[in-house]
């Protein structure tokens, strides 16, 4: 049996759903017409994005296997940033991107960085910092089950039902 350990917290953060408000304007407000310093995509190829005429237009290109990701997260990305602002993208990219807006990161001065999470390089000093009480990442596990329910609970997960984030499986 799944339990929520708690309701899904995100600290330091603003999460913006683009199917109940408008990105744009809850940015500007956010940041006083400036745009956020800083981006991060880490969905990615498996972003949906509503009824926007972009993501229509993925969803065309991707059912005729013209296009294989769904790019609308860095594009509203790119146009968000501030000027000389950072995109990161430790999400997944597996193929074609289609109208990507690269002149308005170029002209804006946008770094950004991608690739996958190096996980390697950053586990020993996490780990270290958990251990030493300097890190709690107790917040984003919103389910713990024993290890014979994994497979289910990975639907649950896959599917993001019953608010599942992050899931400790007990052997």
């Amino acid at each position: 049996m799944a339990t929520a350990s708690r309701r899904w917290r995100r600290p330091g953060a603003t999460t913006i759903n683009f199917s109940e408000e408008s990105v744009v304007e809850r940015l500007n407000d956010l940041t006083h017409g400036k745009g956020p310093e800083k981006c991060i995509d880490a969905v990615s190829m498996e972003a949906h994005a509503g009824g926007s005429i972009d993501a229509v237009y993925d969803k065309i290109k991707q059912s005729l296997m013209l296009e294989t990701d769904r790019p609308h997260v860095i594009r509203e990305m790119m146009y968000v940033c501030r000027p000389a602002g950072t995109l990161s993208i430790p999400g997944v990219y597996g193929g074609m991107l289609d109208k990507i807006p690269f002149g308005a990161a170029m002209n804006k001065g946008l770094t950004i960085r991608m690739g996958q999470t190096h996980v390697n390089r950053w586990t020993d000093d996490l780990l270290r910092r958990i251990e030493e009480g300097q890190i709690d990442p107790s917040f984003v596990v919103t389910h713990r089950v024993d290890l014979e329910n994994g497979p289910g609970m990975y639907k649950t997960f896959r599917d993001k039902e019953d608010g599942c984030v992050k899931v400790v499986l007990h052997p």
